[in-house]
């Protein structure tokens, strides 16, 4: 079955450390903490009590820069990855199975100041999902968030789709 995750038909597992987060404040601090987030200049600078909305930001540094001084493209990437799958993942709950399973960047515009991406996620959304795995079946669908400079300039369009699944 090409492209499926290797899954099982059990809950889906967080990784011990991640479990501990388990309050939307204590999943923000700790991936604030977090190496590729810390060290690549990345932080939460909200995430809502209901993970319907979170807004990342990320710092324009001579560490967080490319080789021409703009934001680095892997940087930009790294900003929106863990966001709709956490969010959809929480929002779901308990008896859903979802993954990353595919991804696209386009760099848009040069970032040469600080630049921001803003997920929010409506419960229609989330009603969809559940109708569309009630039977079992993978569910696959696309989000869309923009990467924007501090003057709304956007600077990168990244999709990603989640692979759901009822367990």
């Amino acid at each position: 079955m090409s492209g499926t995750p290797p899954v099982n038909r059990s809950t889906q597992r967080v990784g011990r450390l991640k479990a501990l987060a388990t309050s939307p404040r204590a999943l923000r601090l700790g991936m604030n903490l977090w190496p590729p987030f810390l060290c690549a200049g990345i932080r939460i600078e909200r995430m809502d009590e209901d993970l319907r909305h979170v807004r990342v930001r990320l710092r324009h540094t001579p560490l967080t820069t490319n080789y021409v001084g703009t934001l680095f493209g892997g940087s930009l990437f790294a900003m929106t990855d863990p966001f709709w799958m956490v969010m959809v993942l929480r929002g779901l709950g308990p008896g859903y199975v979802v993954w990353d399973q595919a991804a696209e960047i386009t760099f848009v515009a040069p970032g040469r100041g600080a630049a921001s991406a803003s997920f929010t996620l409506e419960e229609q959304v989330l009603e969809e999902l559940r109708a569309a795995a009630a039977d079992g079946a993978p569910v696959r669908r696309w989000f869309s968030t923009d990467v924007v400079a501090d003057d709304g300039t956007v600077l990168a369009r990244v999709r990603k789709q989640l692979y759901v699944r009822r367990t």
